[in-house]
């Protein structure tokens, strides 16, 4: 990613999410919860717009942020390498996933490595408990700002953010081509 994307990227897309959430939740009940907490209880409100989306794309960018470094990339090792080759097969089989979900996402929005727990344990409702498709590593998308914390048994590892991906697309020729070089660990 160039310097002048990331300025222009974290500097003032980002900067708006947080100073219009800072202005919309000021003096509420929701002023002084965590940014995370604040984004579960509007979602699960059903209040999507426009402070979900702003807690929501806020907590999103700080994560994509905070998966990044200078020169950083690399293949993974040790536990994380141990249970993607579990869950995918090979770590080629996941990049392969991973990619395909960041450039198959229409329009703005999120893909994600998580981490599934397991199913809601709720008794008024058929909703069976653990099975073969929790306890595991896995590949979601989400469109604009939805996370899989809202879903409360996804757990965030990494991230793309697919706007980035678009803004690259319209400066190159193929969107997957694009992923496939953010993406890369070599």
């Amino acid at each position: 990613m160039s310097e002048e994307t990331i300025e222009y990227h974290w500097g003032k897309h980002h900067r708006t999410y947080v100073d219009n959430l800072n202005r919309q939740i000021d003096g509420t009940d929701l002023d002084g919860n965590s940014l995370e907490d604040t984004m579960v209880i509007l979602y699960n409100k059903g209040d999507i717009l426009p402070a979900f989306n702003n807690a929501a794309q806020a907590w999103n960018h700080d994560f994509f942020w905070e998966s990044m470094k200078p020169g950083g990339g690399g293949r993974p090792s040790g536990e994380l390498l141990k249970l993607i080759e579990r869950d995918f097969g090979s770590l080629k089989k996941f990049l392969d996933e991973f990619k395909t979900a960041a450039s198959a996402q229409f329009g703005s929005g999120w893909a994600w490595l998580a981490y599934k727990e397991s199913r809601l344990d709720v008794g008024n409702v058929l909703n069976p408990l653990q099975s073969g498709e929790d306890k595991k590593l896995v590949v979601v998308k989400t469109p604009n700002a939805v996370n899989p914390l809202v879903w409360n048994y996804y757990y965030p590892l990494l991230t793309i953010d697919v706007w980035e991906v678009l803004i690259k697309f319209t400066l190159c020729y193929s969107g997957f081509e694009t992923v496939k070089t953010i993406i890369s660990f070599h």
